[in-house]
Formats: structure tokens, C-alpha cells, sequence
């Protein structure tokens, strides 16, 4: 009688660690692959594209006034919260793809050298061999000096900034295209406001899925 009980708590045990341990594996496959850098305008993005249903790439996390110079030192403030999110959002998985948003305030804007720094630096962070793409921060095609944060020719400079990593054969990296903004989806002259996040997050499903 004392076999059989311990051979059926044995086989309970073991059923029961199989099917956690395939819950756990089930989990960790549902999760994003796809992490982000960037300022409260990729926060903004990533709102979005959690509320039109995108799965691929990582939801907000906290990334508002996160501009270029935030995210140049491989150490910094910035870097240690992507690292947060990596070990407590996603159980240590880093990502295999990263998007990295060239973000600025008008004073002082942002080199080329620091935006390579910058897609060296999420490299590191990444997972070995992860894919990078790289864009700008939003452009309001019929209001385009609108964004009083990045000044009048700062959203454009940070498109030029994009397309020229894009075309930079060295930094082996993604250009997907510009993420844009309307007068009616803009709540401050530069920010999204819900329709706008939601456009975003659409432009976003459309770039990488």
C-alpha cells in the first residue's frame, strides 16, 4: 500500500512539473521579441500599438524625455531601466529585435556619432545578433514646425539622422520609414493624443509587425 501511494505521489509530481514547466515555455513564447528605446514619442508609439493589438514589440515602460544623450553612456539611468525591464518584465529574455527612436530637444539636438553610440550601445543590450531599426521621431506632414520641444527643423533633422544609419552600410541597420502625425492627432504640438496613438501604433504594425 506505502509502494503504490509513493509511486502515485511520484506520478502526480511529475505531471505536475511537466506541465508547468510547458506553461512556463508556452509563456515565455507568447512574449515580444522586440524591444524599444527611445522618448515619451516611442511611448507613445508603443501605447498605440498595444491598443491596436501588436504582440511583436514590447508595450510603454517608461521612457517619457529619454532624448539621444539619455541613452549614449551604455551605464546610464536609461539604459539600467531597459535592463529592468529585460529581467522583471521578461524573464531575463533579451530582445532579439530592437527599435531604437532618435529622440531630441532642440538644445542640443544630436550628432551622427552620438546616434551610432546610441545603436552600438543597444546592441550590447540586445541579444547577440539582434536586428536594429532605426527611425525618427515623428513628422507632422501639415503642421511641420509644430513640435515646440524638438523646434521647427528638429523632427525632420532626426528623420535625416535615421536615413543616413539607414544607409550606413556599417552600422548594419533597418530604415522602415517615417512615423507621422496630424493636426486632429496631436494633443500639444507634439505629442499623441489617443486617435494619434492609435495611428501610430497602426504605422508601427505596418513596419515590423
Amino acid at each position: 500500500m506505502q509502494l503504490s501511494l509513493l509511486l502515485l505521489l511520484l506520478l502526480i509530481t511529475s505531471a505536475f512539473a511537466l506541465t508547468t514547466g510547458n506553461e512556463k515555455r508556452q509563456s515565455q513564447a507568447q512574449q515580444p521579441t522586440m524591444g524599444f528605446i527611445g522618448c515619451s514619442m516611442a511611448e507613445n508609439v508603443a501605447q498605440g500599438y498595444v491598443a491596436v493589438g501588436g504582440k511583436h514589440m514590447w508595450g510603454p515602460y517608461g521612457t517619457g524625455g529619454l532624448v539621444v544623450q539619455s541613452w549614449t553612456n551604455t551605464r546610464s539611468t536609461s539604459w539600467q531601466l531597459f535592463d529592468r525591464q529585460v529581467q522583471q518584465k521578461y524573464s531575463g529574455r533579451k530582445p532579439t529585435e530592437i527599435w531604437v527612436m532618435i529622440c531630441i530637444f532642440q538644445n542640443p539636438g544630436a550628432t551622427y556619432d552620438e546616434v551610432k553610440q546610441m545603436i552600438g550601445n543597444a546592441r550590447q543590450h540586445a541579444a547577440p545578433g539582434a536586428k536594429v531599426y532605426v527611425t525618427g521621431q515623428p513628422v507632422y506632414p501639415d503642421n511641420p514646425t509644430s513640435c515646440f520641444l524638438a523646434g521647427a527643423q528638429g523632427p525632420q533633422m532626426t528623420v535625416d539622422l535615421a536615413r543616413r544609419a539607414g544607409n550606413d552600410a556599417a552600422l548594419n541597420v533597418t530604415y522602415p520609414g517615417d512615423f507621422k502625425l496630424l493636426r486632429g492627432e496631436v494633443q500639444d504640438g507634439c505629442h499623441a493624443n489617443s486617435v494619434g496613438q492609435r495611428s501610430l501604433g497602426q504605422q508601427a504594425v505596418a513596419f515590423w509587425g
